[in-house]
């Protein structure tokens, strides 16, 4: 049954405005009416689905809810189910306690599925731009096996967990980040206005320069004349790159190359690791069933060369194999997974393994992240601090040439 948005007066001439449920937009007036509520508009709440109109406007309409706002709303619902509410009310209550008028139209169009007899986990995916295969899974674990306000705390407890190892690599990451960027910017200046200022006023000299500084009046030459020229071979080549990795070989390629790299590789690997882990270990919590399971969180694996892996690993398992083993046998995969993961094979506590590896994973990635933050923030420094030197020595060499000559 499908939700309507409302704005109507009552005998008072108050103003109202909330959502009702029926068949038509027609049965919704007469709903009002029976209120004693006078009509003012009443239009159908579009299914969430499809409220950007896909393409261009999905990519550029904001989410109806944030990361943050996620893990909140389903706090939120898994404390009111959890109370003994039934989930038509607990949804009804979260639609009137929203903040913004499309997290309550999208809230209004769950409770309307909800109310016609669809199971939520079905409900949820009307909006799959908003809950993914992930959540939806999740959500039909809880529904199956009774326990939904329970599954829902878990599943609130691995939004949370994501969000905060996401933040953390970002913060240990932004810092090396904004300095080079700055260097760039101030280097890019001194070369291309501030030498070429000082060095005209030696032009008229028949001297010969410092060779720091004809190097460095080259550079500038080259910056000023052809910088435009990289610019644009930077963004042709960004942009061929974009269009390539929507090539699936290509694109597992790439990946498997990234990996390979000594630093931002090892952090890649073990933050996929750490999610396929996390998110495995919370569905076969649920009670979800392995085979399905594994490949929702193949699914959540960013890198297209782990996620080949996981699903190989998964024809494996579907063929009678170990989960163990299947794993054990990718070596993009951390061993420490295929270790704990015939830990719980073994004494029966799977999702329990599976959550302790995610744990260890995700600090060590955490560790190695703070540690190489730490260590390239000097360098950084350091770096700028020797280029600017150089650009300040190219322009003092000739003034103290000068005073040479002159004396």
């Amino acid at each position: 049954m499908p939700a309507y948005r409302f704005e109507a007066i009552n005998a008072q001439g108050k103003a109202s405005s909330g959502f009702v449920e029926a068949d038509n937009a027609k049965a919704a007036r007469s709903q009002l009416r029976a209120q004693s509520l006078i009509p003012l508009q009443v239009s159908q709440v579009a299914a969430a689905g499809d409220a950007t109109g896909g393409g261009i406007g999905a990519l550029l309409t904001r989410r109806v809810f944030s990361a943050t706002e996620l893990t909140v709303w389903t706090r939120q619902l898994a404390g009111l189910v959890s109370s003994g509410l039934p989930l038509e009310r607990a949804l009804t209550s979260l639609a009137e306690e929203a903040e913004h008028a499309r997290q309550r139209e999208l809230v209004a169009q769950l409770r309307a599925e909800v109310n016609a007899g669809s199971p939520f986990a079905r409900a949820l995916a009307t909006a799959p731009r908003e809950f993914d295969d992930v959540y939806r899974a999740v959500v039909t674990a809880g529904e199956q096996s009774g326990a939904l306000g329970a599954v829902l705390e878990r599943l609130a407890d691995d939004l949370e967990e994501r969000q905060a190892l996401k933040a953390k690599l970002i913060s240990a990451m932004l810092y090396p980040a904004v300095v080079s960027l700055i260097a760039i910017v101030i280097v890019v200046f001194l070369v291309t206005y501030v030498v070429p200022q000082v060095a005209s006023v030696f032009s008229s000299s028949k001297r010969a320069l410092p060779w720091l500084t004809v190097a460095m009046l080259g550079v500038s030459g080259f910056v000023r004349n052809w910088g435009w020229l990289v610019l644009v071979a930077l963004a042709a080549g960004a942009g061929t790159l974009m269009l390539a990795l929507r090539n699936a070989a290509f694109r597992e390629q790439f990946d498997a190359g990234w990996l390979r790299m000594p630093l931002i590789g090892r952090l890649a690997r073990g933050y996929n690791a750490t999610r396929f882990s996390g998110t495995l270990a919370m569905l076969a919590g649920a009670g979800v069933p392995i085979l399905k399971a594994l490949q929702a969180a193949a699914e959540t694996l960013s890198n297209s060369a782990m996620r080949a892996d996981a699903l190989e690993a998964l024809v494996q398992v579907r063929e009678g194999a170990p989960l163990a083993s299947a794993l054990a046998r990718k070596q993009r995969f951390p061993g420490l997974i295929a270790m704990f993961a015939r830990l719980g094979e073994q004494t029966g506590r799977l999702p329990e393994m599976l959550e302790r590896a995610a744990q260890q994973i995700g600090a060590e990635v955490q560790r190695r992240a703070l540690a190489s933050a730490t260590i390239l923030e000097p360098l950084l420094i350091v770096a700028m601090g020797v280029v600017v030197m150089l650009i300040v020595l190219a322009v003092l060499l000739p003034i103290i040439q000068l005073n040479t000559w002159v004396r």
